[in-house]
C-alpha cells in the first residue's frame, strides 16, 4: 500500500484531485482511498488530505502520518513544520513550484523530488490558479500509480477536456531529480 499525504490550499483542488485519483484507481482494477481534512474552510487557507492506493482492499481508516509521497500543492507551505513530518525514507515529494531543489529545503529521507510549475500551466489555461489536474498529471508519471489514459479520462469526465490539456502539460513538464 502506498500512503500519500497532500497539501495545499482552499481553492486549489485538493479534494477533487484526490477523488480523481481514486476514480483511476478502481477504474484500473484496484483500490483507493480518500480522507480529506479540512481546518478553517476559506480560500487560500491551508487544507490537507490523506490517501491511499493498493492492489487490494484497504481496511485501514485514518489519517497518514508516515506518508511515502507528499504532494504539495503550493511552495509556500513548505515552511510550515507539519508538511515534511512522518516522511518514511526514500520518500517522494512533487511539489508545485518554480524553484529550485535547493531552494525547496527538501529532507533528507526524500528519494526523489518532482518539480512542476502547475501553477503556470493552470495560469495558462484557465486563468487561474488550480493547480490539480497539472499536479495529477505530473503525480501520474512520478509514481506510476495510476493508469495515465484512465487518470485523463477520470479528468475530463469531470471536468472537460481543457482540464485533459493541464493534465497533459503537468505529465510533460514535470522535473523529476533522483537525490538517493
Amino acid at each position: 500500500m502506498k500512503e500519500i499525504r497532500l497539501h495545499g490550499r482552499g481553492g486549489q483542488g485538493v479534494v477533487k484531485a484526490s477523488q480523481i485519483v481514486v476514480k483511476a484507481a478502481v477504474g484500473a482494477g484496484g483500490y483507493g482511498q480518500f480522507i480529506p481534512f479540512f481546518g478553517v474552510e476559506r480560500k487560500g487557507s491551508p487544507v490537507f488530505g490523506f490517501l491511499r492506493l493498493d492492489d487490494k482492499a484497504i481496511r485501514r481508516n485514518m489519517q497518514v502520518y508516515e506518508p511515502d509521497i507528499l504532494l504539495i500543492f503550493d511552495d509556500t507551505l513548505i515552511e510550515l513544520p507539519s508538511v515534511y513530518e512522518g516522511l518514511k525514507e526514500d520518500a517522494v515529494v512533487i511539489i508545485n513550484s518554480k524553484k529550485t531543489i535547493q531552494q525547496l529545503n527538501i529532507p533528507s529521507q526524500v528519494r526523489e523530488v518532482a518539480i512542476v510549475d502547475a501553477t503556470a500551466i493552470s495560469l495558462d489555461i484557465f486563468g487561474k490558479n488550480i493547480p490539480n489536474t497539472a499536479m495529477l498529471g505530473a503525480f501520474a508519471k512520478v509514481t506510476g500509480l495510476v493508469d495515465k489514459e484512465i487518470l485523463l479520462d477520470e479528468i475530463a469526465a469531470e471536468f472537460g477536456e481543457k482540464n485533459r490539456t493541464a493534465a497533459l502539460d503537468g505529465y510533460n513538464r514535470v522535473q523529476s531529480t533522483q537525490l538517493k
